[in-house]
Order: structure tokens, then sequence, then C-alpha cells
């Protein structure tokens, strides 16, 4: 239901690909097999597929941790006005994207109107006790860099979001997590189309650090496309690089 500039997916409203049934039948009976500890659920909007509750309630019943990548707007849409009750009675983990705590920032990357149906989400998830200490319900959010730069620090990052967030709104959260937008997909495309794409490489590959490889992601995680086939990670999967059996 949004099409972020920095969206490495390309998701967007005129996408029309959905996970099927049978596809989903899969996924639950590998959830069955003990061999998972958390299903993470992705999409753009992952809400909006038809089997995104049965998904949460079969993970729910076999005792895994759930985590929702969710991007606010949708809990306020028609037809989704239960949602945050849905996910809340679950113990469902919120992972929600905004990029900015400054309504110009949000709108220029996610469009006109964005950032105050998010606060509205949140103010909807604080609600029902997300975000709020001894609550048991985890609220985080992720910060996205508007352009070709990198995230500053994360605990300091942190620290201005909470205090911006709860001034302006009372609005609280367990914890920011930064993240470095990938050049594939569209922000891919609009890197080309400005210039930037080399030096943007040129940008990742002066910060890489090694010592920061054993917590990569796709050391613990399969990503397992709306086809049900297997990546090593979410970024692999939107290059058409699947897993090495």
């Amino acid at each position: 239901n949004q099409s972020c500039t920095h969206c490495h997916v390309s998701a967007g409203p005129n996408r029309t690909e959905q996970m099927e049934a049978e596809t989903a039948d899969e996924i639950i009976a590998f959830l069955t097999t003990g061999r998972v500890e958390t299903l993470d659920i992705t999409g753009g909007a992952p809400e909006m597929n038809i089997n995104f509750r049965r998904l949460v309630d079969a993970a729910c019943e076999n005792g895994l941790s759930v985590i929702d990548r969710c991007n606010l707007t949708i809990l306020s849409q028609t037809g989704y006005e239960d949602l945050a009750e849905f996910l809340a009675e679950r113990g469902v983990t919120v992972v929600a994207s905004l990029p900015c705590y400054l309504e110009e920032n949000v709108d220029q990357q996610r469009g006109k109107g964005v950032y105050r149906e998010s606060i509205a989400g949140l103010e909807k998830l604080n609600r029902l006790g997300y975000g709020k200490p001894g609550s048991g319900l985890i609220l985080d959010l992720v910060y996205n860099p508007l352009g070709p730069v990198l995230p500053p620090p994360q605990d300091e990052l942190e620290a201005t979001y909470k205090d911006a967030l709860k001034k302006r709104y009372g609005v609280v959260f367990s914890r920011l997590l930064t993240l470095a937008n990938l050049p594939v997909g569209r922000f891919g495309s609009v890197l080309q189309s400005k210039g930037q794409f080399v030096d943007y490489i040129a940008l990742l590959r002066g910060a890489h650090q090694k010592e920061n490889l054993t917590a990569v992601m796709c050391r613990g995680l399969v990503s397992i496309d709306w086809q049900g086939f297997a990546y090593d990670c979410d970024f692999n999967q939107m290059l058409s690089l699947p897993m090495s059996y």
C-alpha cells in the first residue's frame, strides 16, 4: 500500500504477486518440524496477504516467536481496523518502518500523509501496550537514510527519536534499528538515474567492518519468497540469488 523510494523490493499498490494458500500450507508444515524458532513476516505490507493471520496463528500454536514487519499505515486502512489487536493478543513483535522522526522527510520518502498515518498507527499500538516497559509487547522502529548516505550511530539516533516522539506525540517504543539502504530494486534504480550508484557502492565498501560478519542475518535466517523458493536473506531474494543446498 506504499511506494517508498528506498524500497529494495520495489513494493507498491500496483504489484500483483501474492503467496498462495498452497505455499502457505508448505510453510506451516515446516513450522511444525522443530527446526524453526522465529517466523519473520515481511512484504510490502505482509498483512494484506490473505494467509497472513493463518501463518501467525500457526506459528504461535507451535510456540514460535513471530515478527511482523509493519509499515504502520496499514493499521488504519479499511478492513484492517482490528489488526493491531490481533497482533497484541498473540504477542507478535512489531518492527515498524519510520524512516525519520520528521514529517517532511518521511513524506518525501514514503508519500504525502504517510507520516501522520504512521504516528496514528504508533499511538494505536501504544494504547495496546506496545513499546511500554513490562507489557511484553515489543515495538521496534527502523530508520532508513533518505538518500545515498550511511545511517548515523544507532544509539545516538535512538535517543533523538525517543525524545522527539515522546515530546510531540507521547509515543514510546522499544528500540531503534538503523539500516543502510541496499542499492537494488527501486532504490538501485533511483541511484542509477541520478548517477550516484558507483559512488554509493564505494561508500558501502569503504564502511565494511569484518567484525560485523558474525551478526549478519543470513547466518541464521532462511528467506522464503511468495512462490516458496528459498534464499539466505531478503536482499539476495531481490537479487534472485537462491540458497545453495
